[in-house]
């Protein structure tokens, strides 16, 4: 996971906005994800997902911070932001050919943010756990007997903040149950409220290991 956006201010309308990555650095860093679907029928199926992050660095804060009821000087200063998510997606099939399988339905994502500064003795932080509800579309493409292509995402857009999660995989059968692939995931969105401000992107490369005996 590497992070290419992360603008904040908390609260939203009284703080000082500022860019995390200049205390998180932008180098990739290690990451999980796991991702169970289970088949109900051939239209239905249900998939949960569980993506924990939470990253820490040190760097230097440009100028004079008011952040979450403190103030931090324009000097080093320890950030730490996570972002732990957990999906739950009830997915419909249509009708599929030999080639092309296409699926929609609908996500709810929990997340579990925060957002803190520390520097010396100062400390403050923010965090939430809300219910975002979005849209999900999902399709797969048969290249070859044993190599599919695969794109889903998960997007709302409108209201204080938006959220689009794209995943674009490939994926290699085998044998009859097992997948071996290779994932970009890109995650962007956030909010816009007299709470907080808070706008990300994070870019993921996934090596995934698949099972299909259910």
């Amino acid at each position: 996971m590497a992070l290419s956006r992360n603008d904040v201010r908390i609260p939203g309308d009284d703080g000082t906005r500022f860019d995390m990555i200049d205390l998180l650095g932008s180098d990739a860093a290690p990451v999980q994800r796991l991702e169970l679907t289970w088949q109900l029928n051939e239209r239905h199926a249900l998939r949960a997902v569980a993506a924990p992050l939470r990253v820490k660095g040190r760097g230097e804060l440009t100028e004079v911070t008011e952040f979450a009821g403190e103030t931090f000087a324009a000097a080093a200063t320890e950030g730490t932001y996570q972002f732990n998510a957990y999906k739950f997606t009830w997915r419909y099939a249509f009708d599929s050919d030999d080639r092309w399988r296409w699926g929609v339905g609908l996500t709810g994502l929990i997340r579990d943010a925060e957002i803190a500064l520390t520097q010396g003795d100062v400390q403050a932080s923010d965090d939430n756990v809300g219910f975002v509800p979005a849209l999900h579309f999902s399709g797969e493409y048969r290249l070859t007997a044993r190599w599919l292509a695969g794109i889903d995402l998960d997007a709302l857009a409108g209201g204080p903040g938006r959220l689009i999660d794209l995943g674009l995989s490939v994926n290699y059968r085998l044998g009859e149950y097992w997948r071996l692939g290779v994932r970009l995931r890109v995650l962007e969105g956030g909010a816009d409220t007299d709470a907080v401000y808070n706008f990300a992107q994070l870019n993921y490369g996934l090596l995934s290991v698949g099972y299909w005996g259910w």
